[in-house]
């Protein structure tokens, strides 16, 4: 059975921050499927939709961002999981704001959630990533994923999460490759020099 996981951090504090975009994509999923509460556990909160191809999970882990490899894990334990089945939704500070990107597969390119979730099922899971955008430095990067979007980049960050969540759908309906070519896209040159 297909599951996606939309990783953030729990509580109101962080809601609206550039690191919970991946449980925002996950909320925007569950009003769109008309998805049903399916269980809660410490570590993670799930919602079932029934789609054309058969139902899917929706999670998010209840655990901080770093250890999101541990909500995986429970569920894990609780209902299994095929690497092959798992779509994660997360944020992504090499990107700038409202791109998206899709992968296969890959590193989690110093991102420690999903460091966290490599560390349980392995590199082998489809990972969708929403551009953040930079921190000014090295040393500001924590706060950054932990601020809220600025106000001029509100309506990116919104076309984003609806497009990502396009993209989850595509993924679900019609497989990675589909929904890489149909998501992905190149970023122009005066943006990724910025």
């Amino acid at each position: 059975m297909a599951l996606v996981l939309g990783l953030g951090n729990p509580g109101a504090r962080y809601a609206q921050t550039r690191h919970n975009v991946g449980w925002r994509v996950l909320e925007r999923l569950v009003r769109r499927w008309d998805a049903r509460p399916a269980g809660e556990d410490v570590a993670w909160r799930a919602w079932r939709a029934e789609r054309p191809g058969g139902p899917v999970d929706l999670v998010v882990p209840l655990t901080f961002m770093n250890a999101s490899g541990e909500a995986v894990e429970a569920w894990r334990e609780r209902h299994g999981l095929e690497p092959a089945e798992l779509l994660v939704l997360v944020d992504d500070v090499y990107l700038p704001v409202g791109i998206l990107r899709l992968r296969a597969t890959g590193s989690g390119g110093g991102h420690h959630g999903l460091e966290s979730i490599e560390r349980v099922v392995g590199p082998d899971f489809a990972r969708l990533r929403v551009g953040v955008g930079a921190a000014g430095s090295a040393a500001e990067l924590r706060e950054h994923v932990l601020d809220e979007f600025e106000e001029d980049e509100k309506s990116a960050v919104d076309e984003a999460l609806e497009q990502a969540a396009d993209a989850a759908e595509c993924w679900l309906a019609e497989g990675l490759l589909a929904a890489m070519n149909r998501f992905n896209r190149r970023i122009p040159k005066e943006e990724s020099e910025s």
